[in-house]
């Protein structure tokens, strides 16, 4: 392991001269990053202002609708896919709540990070709440939900930066409600600021390049010299070169899951996979295509009727508590909105559990029981888990360009591929973290075995939802 940890850091490659020259070029970054809160400003602001779009509405001619399709059809599908091929640089270059924090943070009081802030849960709480909150008000279909939800969580990010940091990006650190599912993802990504600690030693004599060392601002809070994967790292390139020690490098995609994975492991981690992107997130994607929520509403509306408890079935609730587009035919009743998260919170739970009691099986397999292993050998999971998220969002995509009439054929076909080369990936990765903890062969084989498990049982949720209902 420690050949990896210090592995001397390859001066004058091409990468090498990227990450250079993003670090020389900070100023157009910074106009990048300005044009894309302008961007970001404009589709969240001026589609919820206007009217909703009529039935004879298109993408190319209504922005309410091009707004939808950018930020489900492609901004967010695609900020993903983008954490596990080059990993955070959409936070660090592009991110409109990471400039507006940081910026607000540069002229605000500079308060210490409360103790409260920094509860390890917050990742998973975060993303919990957003997601089945985005479901009640149905923050795919209306321009209002968006804004209130990306909206919001922008606004909370500038409050957050000018109340605590100074030229830091607190909320992403701590509060950001994707920032533990980019975390995740950001560990398969190829690419990285790779750390020589021999030459950041040396550099305490003989400085930076000859001369003293100039020191930088991490915004998100990194230890640099301890810094071992793209974890927390915003890939914002202002480190490059840092002590002759910080260059972007190639790495193995599997670095960060296999050799620090065990070390780096904890709990609320594990929860977030196993809980949030492979329970709660299937959920949220689930109910909207389920004939079994359409079976459970009938029979709970039939139910309160013979009792005449008719309240769960009033449309009074406001827009921002529950969807209510009357004009459109969409109104949820309160029996909606609970079933909606009850719907969400069982497929979690349902899901969630059935993977960690297989994880569990696999790891108590291992050997005697550890916790730390437990956590190690969920991060096999990450690349299923976050192509999950992707194909769910992509169903958006789909629907979009469904309404405007375009031969969507392969799109099957090209979900069962995207599927296919996730389960492989985890598997690989299973294989190589059991490598590590296994003594003997049916040790390994045993564990292997319920992780096979575990991904059929991911698989099942997917196929019932693109292929059986």
């Amino acid at each position: 392991m420690s050949s990896v940890i210090h592995q001397p850091v390859l001066r004058g490659g091409r990468l090498a001269r990227l990450g250079h020259w993003m670090q020389r070029n900070a100023k157009a970054i910074r106009a990048i990053q300005w044009a894309v809160v302008l961007v970001y400003g404009i589709l969240i602001i001026v589609p919820a202002v206007t009217p909703l779009p009529g039935d004879t509405a298109h993408l190319w001619n209504n922005l309410t609708i091009f707004a939808q399709f950018v930020f489900w059809g492609i901004w967010w599908p695609f900020v993903l896919l983008s954490m596990v091929l080059l990993g955070r640089i959409w936070c660090g270059v592009l991110c409109p709540e990471g400039t507006l924090s940081e910026f607000a943070s540069k002229y605000g009081r500079g308060w210490a990070i409360p103790h409260w802030m920094r509860w390890g849960g917050w990742p998973f709480v975060a993303f919990a709440l957003t997601t089945v909150y985005g479901q009640m008000v149905s923050v795919y279909q209306y321009p209002k939900a968006v804004l209130l939800i990306l909206g919001g969580s922008t606004a909370a990010a500038i409050v957050i930066g000018y109340l605590y940091g100074r030229e830091k990006r607190v909320w992403c650190k701590y509060l950001c409600p994707v920032n533990g599912v980019f975390s995740l993802l950001s560990r398969l990504a190829p690419f990285h600021y790779r750390v020589d600690e021999e030459a950041w030693r040396r550099s305490y004599k003989e400085g930076e390049h000859g001369h003293r060392v100039i020191p930088i601002n991490c915004a998100p809070l990194v230890p640099l010299r301890n810094m071992k994967g793209n974890a927390d790292c915003h890939m914002c390139s202002r480190c490059s070169g840092h002590r002759d020690a910080i260059e972007l490098s190639l790495r193995s995609p599997s670095t960060e899951v296999v050799v620090f994975g065990e070390k780096q492991a904890n709990p609320w981690d594990t929860a977030l996979v196993l809980y949030g992107l492979l329970g709660i997130a299937i959920g949220a994607f689930h109910w909207t295509a389920s004939p079994w929520f359409v079976v459970i509403k009938q029979w709970a509306a039939g139910w309160l009727i013979d009792r005449n408890i008719l309240w769960p079935l009033d449309t009074n609730a406001p827009w921002f508590l529950l969807t209510h587009y009357p004009d459109h035919n969409d109104v949820f009743s309160w029996l909606d909105g609970g079933l909606v998260v009850g719907y969400i919170v069982a497929t979690g739970l349902v899901y969630g559990t059935a993977l960690l009691a297989l994880l569990a099986l696999g790891t108590r397999i291992l050997g005697p029981w550890r916790f730390r292993r437990l956590h190690h050998f969920a991060q096999a999971l990450i690349p299923l888990a976050g192509v999950g998220v992707f194909l769910g969002l992509s169903a958006t995509t789909l629907s979009i360009l469904r309404a405007e009439h375009i031969n969507l054929g392969w799109a099957s076909d090209v979900r069962l591929l995207i599927l296919s080369i996730a389960n492989v990936w985890s598997a690989w990765l299973a294989v190589r973290v059991v490598g590590r903890h296994a003594t003997n062969w049916v040790a390994r084989v045993g564990a292997w075995a319920c992780f096979v498990a575990a991904l059929a049982v991911v698989d099942s949720a997917w196929w019932l939802m693109f292929w059986h209902w």
